[in-house]
């Protein structure tokens, strides 16, 4: 009996479309689901291919060739060991698992330990792009041993979104290495979310724009340096008329925005290993907020806020401004993400290559952009590039636009609009480039009163002052 060249277990949305974008690319598949019943209509739907569905997981198993290939496109946590559990009696030594959900990285090393000592491959795999990239080429970052992504690749090679002729993939590092990538990924789609919709707010509140004006706006401006899917969706959204009534779509949904723990997990991250990751704990924060909906209807009507004169009467240049301070505060967001990258690179003993990272994101993922070949140049001339905020290029382009960038903010909080992730930005900014930043006077604090010691500018060692005494080392 023919033996399938790749097997693929949960048939939900994106397991469905993952599934038949491998088919499209000439891989035999077969499928598994808890609910026999879903597999059955996935291949009822698509009789042409070459797919089989096992009713059990040892018929599953048994569909496959060797060494098997099986990707789990199954919930996070829990049901992954659960699954595991439920494979592993049936599995031949040197099989490999693929984990391609969201499952936070510290599970992935640990299932990758478990699975080495009964003798299978594990991989924990990043899949963006959501329902559209797993169907027609999502970004993917593979991590796990590099035996077991030579098992694996050329499907995700063939699979992968393509962005300029290279595909949205590579071999990012060991163990939890692709997830976490993944994470990271998630917590900069965050930021960009959350700075986009600051800039909505911004334009909608002081610069008086309607829904139809934001469409232009967001249009033109994604034809230049934000040149985003982000951007492009969102010119797409104020264009968009509701369907349950006579207005605009976006005029009709509740401003509170649910999440599925990813930024959140990159903001703690970040804290964990010392990373300013402002921005995008900005942005975990402002969902947190926003879910308090009825305390802040009665709060609007107890705190009140001023309100001043815009930056200008001519709508187009104020729409500039706001495009400027908003491409400052992304390059500030991916300096964070980046450099969260690097600190968990050396934490973890791996050997992350920027470039690669960066010419992944540029296809099939949320936060695919025309400003991520900036960033690939930017490790491509230095790989040993601290802070992207130091590539010539950002270090330019910052100096040029930061005038509209503090004039914008300025002008949101006189008007008391909420900008905490294009505050967070700038605040990083000035920090990272703030020669002495008044943190001696904490430290002098610390020493006070819980003798904590500090360190002097004119001489080497930790030193404890008694105040109102003498210092001693």
């Amino acid at each position: 009996m023919k033996k399938q060249q790749v097997g693929i277990i949960g048939m939900a949305v994106m397991g469905k479309n993952l599934a038949l974008n491998i088919s499209d690319h000439g891989f035999s598949i077969a499928i598994y689901n808890r609910t026999y019943e879903v597999s059955v209509k996935v291949a009822r739907e698509n009789p042409d291919r070459d797919l089989i569905v096992a009713k059990t997981i040892e018929e599953f198993i048994a569909s496959l060739e060797l060494p098997r290939r099986i990707i789990l496109m199954v919930k996070a946590g829990q049901p992954v060991d659960d699954m595991i559990r439920q494979l592993t009696p049936f599995l031949d030594q040197g099989d490999l698992i693929i984990d391609a959900g969201n499952s936070y990285y510290k599970d992935t090393i640990r299932r990758e330990n478990e699975l080495k000592q009964q003798g299978f491959r594990f991989m924990g795999t990043g899949v963006s792009g959501g329902e559209e990239g797993a169907r027609h080429g999502p970004a993917i970052m593979p991590g796990g041993s590099i035996e077991s992504y030579d098992l694996i690749k050329d499907v995700l090679i063939a699979i992968s979104a393509v962005a300029e002729g290279e595909p949205c993939t590579t071999y990012i590092g060991p163990d939890g290495a692709g997830h976490y990538v993944k994470m990271v990924h998630n917590g900069i789609e965050y930021a960009d979310m959350q700075l986009i919709s600051e800039a909505y707010h911004i334009l909608k509140h002081i610069g008086g724009f309607s829904n139809a004006e934001l469409a232009k706006t967001f249009s033109a401006w994604n034809e230049g340096v934000l040149d985003s899917y982000l951007i492009q969706i969102t010119a797409e959204i104020f264009s968009e008329k509701d369907d349950l009534s006579e207005g605009d779509l976006i005029d009709m949904i509740k401003d509170t925005a649910g999440q599925k723990g990813t930024g959140i997990w990159t903001s703690k991250e970040s804290m964990d290993l010392g990373v300013d990751a402002s921005i995008i704990t900005a942005a975990v924060n402002a969902r947190f907020i926003s879910a308090y909906d009825a305390e802040r209807k009665e709060a609007s009507k107890v705190l009140v806020g001023v309100v001043t004169e815009t930056l200008t009467t001519d709508k187009g240049i104020f729409a500039e401004k706001v495009k400027n301070a908003l491409y400052a505060s992304k390059i500030a967001s991916y300096a964070q993400g980046f450099s969260l990258l690097e600190a968990a690179a050396q934490a973890n003993g791996w050997k992350l290559d920027y470039q690669s990272i960066a010419k992944i994101f540029r296809g099939g993922c949320i936060i695919r952009a025309k400003f991520l070949n900036r960033i690939a140049a930017a490790y491509q001339n230095d790989p040993t590039l601290k802070n992207l905020l130091l590539d010539p290029y950002f270090t330019k382009t910052l100096a040029d636009i930061q005038k509209d960038w503090r004039t914008v903010i300025s002008s949101a909080v006189l008007n008391g609009i909420p900008v905490s992730a294009f505050s967070s930005a700038l605040s990083y900014y000035d920090s990272y480039r703030c020669e002495k930043l008044p943190t001696n006077l904490v430290q002098a604090q610390r020493d006070y009163f819980g003798a904590h010691t500090y360190k002097r500018i004119d001489r080497e060692g930790s030193y404890h002052h008694l105040f109102g005494g003498v210092a001693h080392e």
